[in-house]
């Protein structure tokens, strides 16, 4: 991306504006009576241009306004005159004022230009895209941020190819800014670091809790001692019509299966990733068919949180319903739009979603 040439979002055609102010403030005051002075709305052109264009072109206009202000003296009385003498001084002065802040609100704009960029290259190192097959899987992922300007949060999802499946993370860390950040990178890298590597499930999701608690247990870190991740580790393996699931305090996956939702929910669910100290049971795995045909939902609580105006949440389950037979990433195209819609166009709350669904044999 070339820093130097900045999205304009109005058109060169808004430069008519200005350029009409000019004009029609000249032409009315050089047949105005002798007793009105319109010059002073002249500062409107440069003013109007600054807002939406650059230093240059702001200070163009300015110029433009100063010589139809000396047009204007000369037609009417003389350039030397007192009250023309004052009015082009006061213009040339409105113009460097406004040049000199539409100078500033570009370099503005670069520097979020080049914050936006940075954070999309963060994004794709945290969140990888993930593939659209995997075997026996179709998959399709989003991540929507509640920020408007944003590009990564606290909400996380990744996949790990072994040689028996395919196992699927997603999680939401407790917080926001750049410690939920920070965390929701070391759990990604946890998982990818030790999915090929652990046997089960619990294993697993004990290593990254561990990972989780031994961060927080650290004298140098500055994240907050209450940081938890939600989170919900699945295995599909490749050979066998199941789903193995192990859920930390996280919303239950949501299985479509010939126009019906069933909501996955453990019966033995553990804590958030960073508190199991406090169980000290372990992590138990519990196993839900998943035939040729069926789809899974991953989401975070984010999707089924965001409300709309009446304050109603999001009726996932019912939506998703809706779109029975259609492909994942068909269904999390529709979600999207439909959970903007339905929130009005901004979320509380980041939100992620991950489809996938199991291909006939």
């Amino acid at each position: 991306m070339d820093l130097r040439r900045l999205p304009r979002r109005p058109g060169d055609v808004l430069l008519v504006v200005p350029l009409l102010i000019v004009v029609a403030v000249t032409v009315v005051d050089v047949l105005a009576p002798p007793d009105v002075h319109l010059g002073p709305f002249l500062a409107a052109a440069p003013a109007v241009t600054a807002s939406f264009r650059g230093p240059r072109m702001t200070a163009f206009i300015g110029f433009v306004a100063v010589v139809a202000q000396t047009v204007v003296a000369v037609s009417r009385t003389r350039l030397d005159d007192l009250n023309h003498t004052l009015q082009i001084t006061a213009l040339v002065l409105i113009s460097a004022i406004v040049t000199l802040f539409s100078h500033h609100r570009e370099q503005r704009e670069r520097q979020m230009v080049q914050l936006r960029s940075v954070a999309e290259a963060a994004q794709g190192v945290l969140l990888r895209a993930l593939p659209r097959r995997l075997g026996p899987l179709r998959v399709a992922s989003v991540y929507l941020a509640a920020e408007a300007e944003a590009r990564i949060g606290g909400d996380l999802y990744a996949v790990v190819r072994t040689d028996r499946g395919s196992r699927f993370l997603i999680g939401d860390v407790r917080g926001k800014g750049l410690d939920a950040v920070g965390e929701a990178a070391l759990v990604l890298g946890a998982f990818r670091a030790a999915a090929h590597r652990q046997a089960g499930l619990p294993a697993l999701v004990a290593h990254l809790d561990g990972a989780v608690a031994s961060d927080l247990s650290d004298p140098g870190t500055r994240r907050q001692a209450e940081t938890f991740v939600t989170a919900a580790v699945a295995e599909v393996p490749d050979g066998d019509p199941v789903l193995h699931l192990v859920s930390c305090g996280h919303p239950p996956p949501l299985l479509l299966r010939s126009g019906r939702v069933t909501a996955l929910e453990v019966e033995r669910p553990g804590l958030p990733l960073g508190l199991a100290e406090f169980a000290g049971g372990g992590f138990a795995v519990e196993s839900f068919a998943f035939a040729p045909g069926d789809v899974v939902l991953l989401y975070t609580d984010g999707v089924v949180e965001a409300r709309d105006a009446a304050g109603t949440f999001y009726p996932l389950a019912e939506r998703v319903a809706a779109r029975a037979g259609t492909a994942p990433q068909d269904l999390l195209h529709f979600l999207c739009k439909d959970l903007l819609a339905h929130s009005g166009g901004t979320l509380g709350d980041d939100a992620a979603m991950v489809a996938v669904q199991r291909l006939p044999a």
